[in-house]
């Protein structure tokens, strides 16, 4: 059985939010030397991209707001050019992406349990 989208939801937001609170004290230097967390966050982008996937195309039409391609695009990029990785895009995704799709994504969330 598939998992459901709320439930998808979910584990995006829970790599979401690992990956802001493990960069929380970090600089951009320190996340890329990192071998065990600058890992740990591709795996978790991955994992987000990955859920993304299995959304429902109807429910990724009632939210355009969520980047869902870009997730998408962001783990296909990952699991395929493992070797090239570029740490300028997942800082850049971290810093500038991450917290707006938390944002969103909790707030679908909260808004399915009403």
């Amino acid at each position: 059985m598939l998992p459901s989208n709320l439930e998808l939801l979910r584990h995006i937001l829970d790599e979401t939010t690992f990956i802001l609170n493990a960069v929380d004290d970090k600089n951009d230097e320190q996340i890329v030397n990192d071998p065990i967390l600058s890992r740990a966050i591709i795996r978790s982008l991955e994992i987000i991209g990955e859920a993304s996937t299995k959304v429902d195309v109807d429910f990724k039409a009632i939210h355009p707001q969520v980047e869902w391609r870009k997730m998408s695009a962001t783990r296909n990029r990952l699991i395929h050019d493992y070797f090239g990785v570029d740490y300028d895009i997942v800082i850049d995704i971290i810093k500038n992406k991450l917290p707006n799709l938390q944002h969103d994504i909790s707030q679908i969330i909260s808004d399915s349990k009403e």
